[in-house]
Formats: C-alpha cells, structure tokens, sequence
C-alpha cells in the first residue's frame, strides 16, 4: 500500500513537472501554431495535421518546462512561486528530470516525422532554443526574446507543413514556401509573447533581482508596462496588416477588435500605482483567451474570403 501510494505520487510529481497540470502555458504555445497551419491552409488544413500540431504543442512546451527546471532547479528555491516545483524540492531527481526531458523530446521528435523535409528540419532548430531559453535568463538581458523565437518556430513549422509539401528539394530552402504573411504572422507572434511573457516576469522582479536572473521586465524597469503596450500595439498592427494582405473576409475583424480593447485595458491595468499581485496571472490567461479568440476570427474570415 506504502509502495503503491509513493508510486503515484512520484507520477503526480512528473506531471506537475511536465507542467500538465496547469494547462494555460501549454495553450498558449499551441496558439500560433493553430494560427499558422489554418491561415495557410486558408481555414481547411488536414486534421490530422492539425491533431499532430495540437498534440506536439503540449508535449514539446512540456519539455521546455522540464528543460527550464533542470537549469533553474537551485535558483527555483529562492523564489516564491517556484519553490514548490518537483526538482526545486528535490521531490524528484535530476537523473528522473532529465529522462523525462528526454522522452519528451523524442516523442515530439516522433510527431515531427510526419511533417515534410522543411517542417522537420524547423523543429530540429527550434530544440537549441527551447534548451538555451533558461541560460539566457543568466546573461542576456531580454531573455523573453529568447523565448519569443522559441514561439516563433511555432508558426514557420507550421505554415511549412501546409506550404513546403513539394516545393522544396532539400529542408534547408525554406523560401521556397514561405512569404511575407508568413513573416507578419512570425513578427505578431514574437511580439505577443514578449508583451505576455514581459508581464509574466513582472510578479517575479523582486525575488530575480534578488538572485541576479536577468528578465525583460527587470530590463525596461519603470517602462515596463509602456514596453508591453507596444509590444501589443505591434501584435495588433501586425495581425491587420496580415489581414488586408491576405484578404481575410470582415468576420475576423471583430475578433481582432476584441483583442486590441483588451490588450489596450491590460495596458491602463498596468500602469496603475497599485497592483494587485494577482493582475500579473490574470492577464496572462487573458492572452490565452485572446489567442482562441483571434483563431476563431482567422478560421472564419479565411473559410468566407
């Protein structure tokens, strides 16, 4: 009974590893991947394109977590929200850390090997990335834009998967079936994530200053909220823009109207003289709303062009 009892909490532990218990982080990195392949597909992709996307969304922004918890696994202690993680607590091991990384990324590697020459080669970038993202947060000033590229990818393996199925010889020509909307798509999704992940770190500046992890939000300082703002009136004015390129029908104009109120109330929230320590959360899965939402407006104004 003992025995039983610690085996499952050993498998509650992994999950809470994985992240999979809270699934607003693994959502949002779903969300412009769901952008890119119905927007290239014009609102059609295959389904089973669209399940692989879904499926190896979650799994790889769950190694990324394992990943980041491997690095910070003697930083997380000295910081209030992530004291409680399973290896900050040493309630798992590094060796159970790193083979649960492991075999994330080769299930995700597995998934990637249904898409073409050019989508696979994409993910097989993007895996520096995912594993450089928590050593930048110990030299590079704005560590979020690391992250930011990591979303990125998101969208080019995304898009290729739709856009490079023969059009391209070798992995490496990437070009050959990408343009300027997807390059609009990537600029409005690397900006999200900065404007998100910005706020994100807001709620842990003291504890960061504390330990010396750099973050965007420490950067920019007392302009932080002035610096999401704009990262969010990029997003917007990027997500227009695409839109008129692409001709999308008027549907997705309300969604995309939906968003810019919200972002621009996030902002005013933002720079108020007190905040609650709450607010930081909130408009983090604010955003993943707002993502949901500008997919359904890019679904429908594709599917009615």
């Amino acid at each position: 009974m003992v025995q039983q009892y610690q085996q499952q909490s050993t498998w509650q532990a992994i999950i809470r590893l994985l992240r999979w218990n809270k699934p607003t982080g693994r959502l949002i990195l779903m969300v412009p991947a769901l952008w890119a392949v119905f927007l290239a597909a014009r609102g059609t992709p295959p389904l089973p394109l669209v399940a692989i996307i879904i499926i190896g969304s979650i799994i790889t922004s769950a190694a990324g977590c394992v990943v980041n918890d491997l690095w910070d696994r003697d930083l997380d202690p000295q910081v209030e929200r992530t004291r409680t993680r399973p290896l900050a607590s040493r309630e798992l091991s590094v060796k159970v850390g790193i083979a649960v990384a492991v075999m994330a990324f080769i299930c995700a590697a597995g998934l990637a090997f249904y898409l073409n020459q050019v989508s696979f080669f994409l993910s097989v970038l993007a895996v520096p990335v995912i594993i450089g993202y928590p050593l930048a947060k110990r030299f590079f000033p704005v560590p979020q834009l690391v992250l930011s590229m990591a979303w990125g990818f998101a969208v080019l393996i995304s898009w290729t998967a739709i856009t490079c199925q023969g059009k391209a010889d070798v992995p490496w020509q990437i070009n050959a079936c990408v343009g300027q909307d997807t390059w609009l798509l990537w600029g409005a999704t690397v900006l999200w994530t900065l404007g998100f992940d910005t706020v994100y770190a807001m709620a842990d500046r003291k504890d960061d200053r504390k330990i010396g992890i750099r973050s965007s939000a420490l950067f920019f300082g007392n302009y932080a909220p002035e610096a999401v703002g704009v990262f969010f009136a990029g997003t917007a004015t990027a997500l227009a823009i695409l839109a008129q390129q692409t001709q999308l029908h008027v549907s997705f104009w309300p969604a995309w109207g939906i968003a810019v109120l919200i972002w621009a109330w996030q902002y005013y929230r933002l720079r108020q003289p007190e905040i609650p320590s709450t607010l930081y959360s909130n408009i983090f899965r604010q955003n993943v709303g707002l993502g949901f939402i500008l997919l359904a407006g890019m679904i429908s104004g594709s599917l009615l062009a």
